[in-house]
């Protein structure tokens, strides 16, 4: 089911509640007159009535977090155009990263301080295909497991 029918759904049953916690308040407030009933709190309409409160302050973060996440994407923000198809570090915070731009491809350098063009390729150099293939993550990762075996025998 739709987030957005969960969330009215649930918003529409906790409003339904209110009109039975105004009445239970107004029945606390009659009984108060009494010896009986005006030293000792209802603790069940107390305990509803914040209960009921914490619940309408939880759905209105949760329906406000939903609302910003639908209104973040009304951007239009096209990504298909540019492709980031690989990144080297080749400093504590420096890159070079090679971007795909329709079909020309851009190696660029990135600092903390500024974004400069290095290169421009007319052709491709890199494939999505390749790059993927390459697989960064996967090599880096067989080496720290492979140090990380050998590695503590050669320690002592």
């Amino acid at each position: 089911m739709n987030r957005s029918v969960l969330y009215a759904r649930w918003t529409l049953g906790l409003a339904g509640l209110m009109p039975l916690l105004v009445k239970a308040q107004e029945a606390q407030q009659e009984t108060g007159g009494d010896g009986i009933g005006a030293s000792t709190p209802d603790t069940m309409t107390t305990a509803l009535t914040l209960g009921a409160g914490l619940i309408v302050v939880l759905a209105f973060i949760l329906f406000s977090g939903w609302i910003a996440r639908r209104v973040q994407g009304l951007g239009g923000v096209n990504t298909q155009a540019l492709k980031v198809v690989a990144v080297l570090s080749v400093g504590q915070k420096e890159r070079v990263a090679l971007v795909e731009v329709g079909d020309k491809q851009i190696l660029i350098g990135i600092t903390p301080q500024s974004v400069r063009t290095l290169h421009v390729f007319d052709e491709p150099v890199v494939t999505g295909a390749q790059s993927a293939a390459s697989g960064d993550f996967a090599r880096k990762l067989q080496q720290v497991m492979g140090r990380g075996a050998t590695g503590g025998s050669n320690d002592v």
